[in-house]
């Protein structure tokens, strides 16, 4: 059998997915108990968001499951949720949208991959990529564009903060030295430093993609209105080049794939012609269950009452744990997010490697995700392969018994790879 250029490259996995298939492979079976997993990328299981999306599915399917699961429906998004989607901004914002504002899809990964087709790759203009504006970012990203090559990233300003905090500063010069930009994608807050643009960074990429004439993707998938995992600098903002994707994945419904964008009709009328040519829409019945709560208010003071103070919480326990358990004598930085769902570190050592560190963790029964999996080609950028090889993620899903005992072998661990 003779795979294609593409065929070859979406056949094979990612360095972060080969590690997901190591960690499902080890969490199998009898031994399953035995392992700590602070890898996970799955959202915690808030019981008020499980019982809103229960009763809302419920409801759907009480009332009118012929109407949703047993047609077909338009490609751009079922009406009932595209009226929501329209109503809900403008309540929420003061936003004017109507349909042709709106592309929903199965999930807001397929969303920037359809767009990633759609506004990058070669062209009668030349090749244009994809650009991430500031790496580390969400590790999936590398895997939307179909051609090699596609996905750029540009490396951040590293600024130390105090004994063991540090932040990424956007580095919006070596930005705009880039002649080819198809598309921006960044998420804000981010996976997985939970670092949210602020306005001035927001500013400098609005002027850029006005100025270059490129979409600006935005993906809201931890930030508001929903779910407010991380916190942000300031309510989204319509603007002609920006496409704001939002997604219920972190809200709580995370296996029913469900996303959407919102923007410009020039910007969102070609997802919706890639969803009609591709998937032909996302599922109806989430579709449902979405307009429902978002129509209803639901959505909002399940955000507001638990999802947010939740994951605040478990920010605060995991800051708490390692100031009191990490060795004293390793140089490790926390970065200094605004939330989210990971706890992003660097250990800033010549002896540090975070897939060395992946592999002693994992022999004590621990998965950490490295951290060269959240930039592009690190090992092949000058000045960013010892900062991107020193660093690793921590999931804050965990329950705060496992998150304890994870932190406690992992400090174990530090003094054990240090000379």
């Amino acid at each position: 059998m003779q795979l294609s250029t593409i065929g070859t490259k979406m056949a094979g996995l990612s360095g972060l997915r080969s590690i997901m298939e190591d960690v499902a492979a080890c969490t199998a079976g009898e031994s399953a108990g035995e392992w700590l997993n602070l890898s996970v990328g799955n959202p915690a299981l808030v019981p008020e968001a499980r019982d809103m999306w229960r009763t809302a599915l419920a409801e759907v399917l009480e009332e009118d499951f012929g109407g949703t699961s047993g047609s077909y429906g338009p490609s751009r998004g079922s009406h009932v949720l595209v009226e929501a989607i329209a109503s809900y901004f403008h309540r929420t914002y003061g936003w004017r949208l109507g349909p042709e504002n709106i592309a929903v899809g199965p999930g807001s990964q397929m969303v920037c991959f359809a767009a990633a087709a759609l506004f990058a790759g070669p062209s009668a203009g030349g090749t244009r990529r994809v650009v991430l504006p500031m790496v580390p970012d969400y590790t999936g990203y590398q895997g939307l564009c179909l051609h090699e090559g596609g996905i750029a990233g540009v490396p951040p300003r590293v600024e130390r903060e105090g004994d063991h905090r540090f932040r990424y500063a956007l580095d919006t010069e070596a930005l705009s030295r880039r002649t080819d930009i198809g598309m921006m994608l960044v998420s804000s807050p981010g996976n997985p430093t939970g670092r949210a643009l602020d306005p001035v960074e927001l500013r400098a990429l609005t002027d850029l993609a006005a100025e270059r004439d490129v979409p600006l993707f935005l993906d809201q998938a931890y930030g508001a209105p929903f779910p407010r995992i991380g916190e942000t600098h300031g309510e989204p903002v319509l603007d002609d080049n920006v496409v704001h994707c939002f997604s219920a994945s972190k809200a709580g419904l995370p296996g029913e794939r469900i996303g959407f964008a919102v923007g410009a009709p020039r910007h969102i009328a070609p997802l919706a012609s890639f969803m009609s040519n591709s998937v032909l829409h996302a599922p109806k019945l989430a579709q449902a269950a979405l307009a429902r709560v978002l129509a209803d208010g639901r959505l909002d003071g399940v955000v507001r009452e638990a999802i947010t103070p939740h994951y605040q919480e478990k920010r605060r326990f995991a800051e708490k744990l390692l100031a009191e358990r990490m060795p004293s004598d390793v140089d490790w930085r926390l970065h200094s997010g605004e939330g989210g769902m990971f706890c992003w570190l660097w250990v800033d050592h010549d002896w540090f490697d975070d897939v060395a560190l992946y592999t002693r963790l994992k022999e004590h029964r621990v998965f950490v995700v490295p951290g060269r999996h959240f930039f592009v080609d690190p090992l092949e950028t000058p000045g960013l392969t010892p900062h991107a090889t020193r660093c690793f993620r921590l999931s804050l899903s965990a329950d705060e018994a496992t998150l304890t005992e994870g932190i406690v072998r992992l400090a174990h661990v530090l003094t054990t790879l240090r000379p």
